[in-house]
């Protein structure tokens, strides 16, 4: 949604600096939440995912895989973001970190409406 507000649509006044009202908003949760989204992750991770690959599990969600590998660059890409200075790795950060948000919410989505195997 916030990206959207940034780069798709018009300021309703022309000395606007953001494209929808909501933007600004939108940008302070986003920023507020990820600490407690990568602190929910961290306790996924230590009572679902790491559990079951220390036992020996067989993975039966090919979608878990992709959230395990898409969490690392998310976040990561989140965090360079915000203390890059140059334009040219500013913008890079910006399309891997909105590529691999979007990602990750779609192999979610995937995650959890997804029946489990039998194994």
């Amino acid at each position: 949604m916030y990206a959207w507000m940034r780069y798709f649509t018009e300021p309703e006044d022309e000395f606007a600096v953001v494209g929808h009202p909501w933007q600004p908003m939108a940008q302070h949760l986003h920023v507020l939440a990820a600490p407690l989204f990568v602190f929910a992750c961290g306790l996924i991770w230590y009572g679902h995912v790491f559990s079951r690959l220390r036992s020996g599990f067989r993975p039966r969600h090919r979608s878990g895989l992709a959230l395990a590998l898409l969490l690392f660059p998310m976040i990561a890409s989140g965090y360079l973001v915000q203390v890059s200075t140059g334009e040219l790795w500013r913008t890079a950060w910006i399309w891997i970190h909105g590529l691999t948000g979007c990602a990750f919410v779609l192999a979610y989505l995937v995650h959890q409406l997804s029946p489990a195997k039998a194994g």
